[in-house]
């Protein structure tokens, strides 16, 4: 075999490679039953705020802390704990989305992206992102 033919094959296993390693990356959403299954992985969890409990925020006391239950898309509810301020307008979010771990009877997300209502039209969707610090 010539080099070129060589590097070529060397090139085409690195490319399976890379896409084999970012498929098995992917996820999808989870439910909080998947995530007591398997604590030790980061899953998204998508739901809806419960406002039947309070949420727990209290900048003077912890302004790193936000909690709050949240009911995934089989209705099981779940005590969400996050590393970060509260977002503005978190009570008015239609759907949530964590990424995180399940820890005992917490969820401990690292990161939410909300869905809120847009202000302008009833048709368009505003998403806002927020990362654990």
């Amino acid at each position: 075999m010539k080099k070129t033919h060589i590097i070529g094959l060397l090139v085409i296993a690195i490319a399976i490679g890379v896409i084999v390693a970012l498929v098995g990356d992917f996820s999808t959403y989870e439910s909080f039953a998947a995530a007591k299954k398997s604590p030790e992985v980061e899953m998204h969890v998508v739901g809806v705020l419960d406002r039947s409990h309070p949420v727990e925020y209290d900048a003077v006391k912890n302004a790193n802390y936000f909690g709050f239950y949240m009911i995934d898309k089989n209705q099981d509810t779940c005590h969400v704990a996050f590393n970060g301020t509260k977002p503005q307008d978190f009570e008015r979010s239609e759907q949530i989305v964590i990424t995180g771990k399940m820890s005992d009877a917490d969820f401990k997300a690292n990161h939410m992206l909300l869905k809120c209502p847009s202000k302008y039209t009833n048709k368009e969707e505003e998403l806002s992102e927020f990362s654990a610090k």
